[in-house]
């Protein structure tokens, strides 16, 4: 998501390298390699034309300080305009009302909405330790009720049951009253979406929306769909009482531009953000981080975020015992590792918010998501005695492990040498020597080339 926007705009950057201050000249020049990227990368068109006159008039004659060249000084300048563009700031759920707080969740079919409800609830249950319940009003789209019912059984989260049977009012009117009477802090109601904006689909969110006065209406819209998904969100907007927006599928390979439209043009505030298929795949949305992410500068406060609410504490500190103890470093270790990675969204997440050098460094190096799923297959064809002394496994064992996982022999030396490698470090890290440790890695790396 976004890549060929990144690698465009730094490109431009580079351009301006060696040249002594920020000119109209230069600025001219760079500001129509940056007008091409953002249409490229489907941003509607009246917000590139005032992107571009903002960024002209913040540039213009800016000195170039200390070690800073232009380009440089013209990242500083994009950056604060394209977070300005975003919103500037998070803009957090009001939940500040008489429970049960109703969150309204509108939007087309087909943007991930029942999903989205489901991952919104977990978010509020694990992260603001809410009691939440769903329910679904959508009686026109089969098995609608029925895949929301199975993802609150997956998250452990209540469901109010309903039937296409009932009208859409009527479910939500008797799930909030259930909500008061079971002391439930937050009612999530998970609206029929359609094909295209009509007037009987709003005529029903609006009664809905009369009737519960909820606290915040959240348009759910998919990201993919470029421009098109700003100028549906605006059709919401001017027929309901919007209060914020998830921009869901950012995940997903499509330009990007409707994270940098949908804020201009409706006016409201992005509030999540759906960055993976998985339940736990929901983000709030930071303006400045995501600015940092376009300009290639990766996103590291959102990776600790993610590794603070994801790894096992208790599991990590073992680890970090047992390595100080000198036990040593095994194969069941490596898989924990490989665990705790994908609990923070697997490899693609996780690159997706590092700065575009180590991306690319980490992309080089064919470490994926695909890589890592083959590595714990290998691990887990492992006997224990095998895993927790990988030196016995030779030639006969590796051809009964290779089969046991359905790979081939080259790729459990892989595994092996990687192994051996990472081994290394850790024994560096346990004895102290993180000066060591980094001599070790600059030596991996000059072997590789």
């Amino acid at each position: 998501m976004l890549e060929n926007l990144t690698q465009r705009l730094t490109g431009v950057i580079k351009t301006l390298r060696g040249q002594a201050r920020l000119s109209e000249d230069n600025i001219q020049d760079a500001l129509r390699e940056v007008r091409l990227a953002l249409i490229e990368a489907d941003v509607a068109l009246p917000v590139v034309k005032e992107f571009s006159v903002q960024v002209k008039q913040a540039a213009l004659g800016q000195e170039v300080i200390g070690n800073l060249n232009p380009g440089q000084a013209l990242i500083g300048v994009v950056h604060r305009e394209l977070t300005r563009l975003m919103g500037e700031h998070n803009n957090a759920l009001n939940l500040a009302t008489v429970p049960p707080a109703v969150i309204l969740m509108a939007g087309l079919q087909g943007a991930g909405k029942t999903t989205t409800s489901g991952k919104l609830a977990k978010l509020l249950h694990e992260q603001n330790k809410k009691k939440v319940l769903l329910v679904s009003c959508d009686i026109y789209r089969p098995a609608a009720i029925e895949q929301l019912r199975m993802l609150a059984q997956q998250l452990n989260i209540d469901f109010f049951s309903s039937n296409n049977t009932q009208k859409p009012l009527d479910i939500a009117l008797a799930a909030h009253d259930f909500a008061r009477k079971h002391h439930h802090d937050i009612l999530i109601v998970d609206t029929a979406g359609r094909l295209a904006v009509d007037e009987a689909m709003m005529a029903e969110i609006k009664s809905l929306h009369a009737a519960l006065k909820p606290i915040e209406t959240l348009f759910v819209v998919d990201a993919m769909t470029g421009q098109d998904a700003a100028n549906t969100a605006k059709a919401f907007g001017d027929a309901l009482p919007l209060t914020g927006i998830i921009l869901t599928k950012l995940d997903g390979d499509a330009r990007g531009g409707a994270a940098l439209s949908v804020r201009h043009i409706t006016g409201k505030p992005i509030k999540f953000v759906g960055v993976s298929e998985k339940m736990n795949g929901l983000e709030a949305f930071h303006p400045e981080r995501m600015a940092s992410r376009v300009l290639g500068m990766g996103d590291v406060l959102s990776l600790i975020e993610d590794a603070q609410r994801n790894v096992d504490t208790v599991e990590a500190e073992k680890f970090a015992k047992k390595l100080k103890s000198g036990k040593g470093f095994d194969l069941n270790d490596f898989k924990s590792q490989i665990v705790q990675m994908r609990k923070m969204g697997g490899v693609t997440a996780m690159m997706d918010k590092l700065p575009a050098q180590l991306s690319k460094a980490a992309a080089g190096a064919k470490v994926d998501d695909k890589s890592i799923n083959r590595t714990e297959g290998i691990i887990n064809s492992m006997t224990p005695q095998e895993r927790s002394k990988p030196e016995m496994i030779k030639a006969s064992r590796k051809r009964r492990i290779a089969a046991g996982a359905g790979v081939q022999v080259m790729h459990v030396n892989q595994l092996l040498n990687q192994f051996e490698q990472t081994q290394k470090m850790m024994k560096m890290i346990s004895g102290g020597g993180m000066a060591k440790m980094m001599q070790g890695m600059k030596g991996m790396m000059s072997g590789k080339r």
